[in-house]
């Protein structure tokens, strides 16, 4: 298959709906991360995103729309507390988990009694789904476990000859796949932070959210994932990540007792002067919206750089820093030393 990359505009977002409601699938822009999106109530087309990521089929997918009319197609039952969400976030970086309703794609839930929806916010995904006309299934536009696409050129690297079509919308704004937050249940419920924090959410809720032992640990034997983002290992480079929890000055010891050839220090920008190694940077160590935007391109340059063994500088684990520490604890496969 030629995969064709085209500047989003009129022409290239008419041609993307003419394709997806033919059944196949096409590398989006959101404002999150790219996604590889298909027809969500076609259960023929929705497998050729699986395919094409080499994604296990138990990890449910999100749909995405573009008005409130469309939640119907995508959830049963639509709580007082999903459109108080909604009001305060949507269009934005937040899914939420709800009843399913019978029209969305069987391959969609990964057998689940529930499906996730977002509405993003980025012009290019509202413009292609409302003229796709139908909500899109749409996971990160990347090969499965590794670090997600935040600009077009990303996702040619890993979905050439895979898919007809990438529209290119720029570099995306945030840069870590949306917060995922379950309403199917009797409590609130976290499952995958992001942009949006927890905090944000009980403000906007009036009351407690719920934080998913999954968010900052594996998934126990068995248990099954409830939302993407969930799976023991993630968004993870070739190299072997670990994370150092720590100091600085506990960081840069750590870092001259392990230098040699393909080790790479993942630190805070500004922090490379001082360090031994080679290093790639994520942002500053006190903006984590500057870390979120940066993280998944910093894995990506690591790989680029032919990196073997990376040592990753520990973010907070509050706010959006919370959002980076689970990606980066899905990259390490939870490889954490204290140092």
């Amino acid at each position: 298959m030629r995969t064709c990359l085209k500047q989003a505009g009129a022409a290239s977002v008419a041609e993307a709906a003419r394709l997806l409601r033919a059944g196949e699938v096409v590398g989006i822009p959101t404002e999150t991360v790219y996604g590889l999106a298909a027809n969500a109530l076609s259960d023929e087309a929705v497998p050729k995103i699986f395919a094409a990521k080499g994604r296990p089929q138990d990890n449910p997918l999100i749909s995405h729309i573009a008005s409130l009319d469309m939640l119907p197609m995508v959830v049963r039952e639509v709580p007082g507390a999903a459109y108080r969400l909604a009001e305060a976030f949507w269009p934005g970086p937040l899914t939420l988990i709800l009843p399913r309703s019978k029209t969305v794609a069987d391959s969609v839930c990964a057998g689940l009694d529930t499906a996730s929806v977002r509405m993003p916010s980025h012009p290019v995904a509202l413009a292609v789904i409302r003229a796709a006309g139908v909500p899109l299934a749409a996971p990160s536009a990347n090969l499965s476990g590794s670090p997600s696409p935040t600009t077009a050129a990303d996702v040619l690297a890993d979905m050439e000859g895979k898919i007809p079509l990438i529209l290119d919308g720029g570099a995306c704004s945030v840069g870590v796949e949306s917060t995922v937050i379950s309403l199917a249940g009797a409590q609130p419920v976290l499952l995958r932070p992001g942009y949006i924090t927890k905090e944000q959410l009980e403000d906007a809720m009036g009351c407690a959210v719920a934080l998913s032992d999954a968010v900052l640990h594996k998934l126990k034997d068995g248990e099954r994932a409830a939302s993407p983002g969930m799976k023991y290992k993630h968004y993870a480079p070739k190299a072997d990540v670990t994370i150092l929890k720590g100091s600085f000055d506990a960081y840069k010891e750590y870092m001259k007792s392990h230098c040699a050839d393909g080790v790479y220090a993942l630190c805070f920008t500004g922090e490379e002067p001082a360090l031994p190694c080679p290093c790639v940077t994520y942002g500053r160590a006190d903006r984590p919206d500057e870390q979120a935007h940066a993280l998944f391109s910093a894995l990506r340059e690591l790989d680029a750089r032919g990196a073997k063994t990376v040592f990753a500088r520990c973010p907070a684990q509050e706010g959006v820093a919370m959002a980076v520490y689970n990606r980066l604890l899905r990259a390490a496969a939870f490889r954490v030393v204290e140092v």
